[in-house]
C-alpha cells in the first residue's frame, strides 16, 4: 500500500478554483412585483436587485446590507432571509467562478420606492414590474432566474441555480 503524499497547504489552495462572492437583496412593492435597477454599466444584463461583490473579510448578507444602502440609501435590518443561491462558473470575460446570495428584504411602500436615490454611474431607473412584464428587457436565462426566486419567495423555500455566468 502506497502512502498519499500530501501538498503543503499553501500549494494545495492554489489548485482551487478561484471566486467572487456576491451578495444582493430582492424587493417588492406593495403587490408584489419585484424591484429591481437598470444597471448603467451593463447592457447584457441590465435589469438587477441591489448588490454587489463581497468585500474582504465581509460575509455575504452585510455585503447585501452595505450594497443596497450604496445603490438605493435604503436600510436593511436582519435577520437575513435566503431567497436564492446562484453559481456561475468561470468565464472568458469574467475568469472567476461567481456564487450569489439572494435575500428577501420585504416589501416596498410606495414612500419607500419613490424615495431610492439611486448612484447614477451604476443605474439609472428603478421599476416594479411584475415577472410576466419584464420578458422582453432581459435575457432569457436573467428572466428564469428571476422567476425562480419570486417562486422561492412565494413557496418559503430557497432555488438553486447554476447558469449565471457573467458576459459583459
Amino acid at each position: 500500500m502506497s502512502k498519499r503524499k500530501w501538498l503543503p497547504r499553501e500549494e494545495f489552495a492554489a489548485t482551487l478554483p478561484k471566486a467572487t462572492f456576491v451578495g444582493a437583496v430582492c424587493f417588492t412593492a406593495e403587490d408584489d412585483r419585484p424591484v429591481q435597477l437598470r444597471a448603467a454599466y451593463s447592457s447584457t444584463h441590465p435589469w438587477q436587485w441591489p448588490g454587489g461583490v463581497a468585500e474582504p473579510g465581509e460575509r455575504p448578507w452585510e455585503t447585501a446590507v452595505r450594497e443596497c444602502r450604496e445603490e438605493t440609501g435604503l436600510r436593511l435590518e436582519g435577520p437575513p432571509k435566503l431567497l436564492a443561491t446562484v453559481f456561475g462558473l468561470p468565464g472568458k470575460d469574467w475568469p472567476p467562478a461567481t456564487v450569489e446570495w439572494d435575500f428577501d428584504a420585504g416589501r416596498l411602500t410606495l414612500g419607500q420606492l419613490a424615495g431610492i436615490v439611486l448612484d447614477p454611474d451604476e443605474h439609472d431607473e428603478v421599476r416594479a414590474l411584475a415577472v410576466p412584464g419584464r420578458q422582453g428587457l432581459m435575457p432569457g436565462r436573467d428572466h428564469n432566474r428571476l422567476a425562480a426566486v419570486m417562486a422561492a419567495r412565494t413557496a418559503g423555500i430557497p432555488a438553486y441555480s447554476d447558469t449565471w455566468e457573467w458576459e459583459f
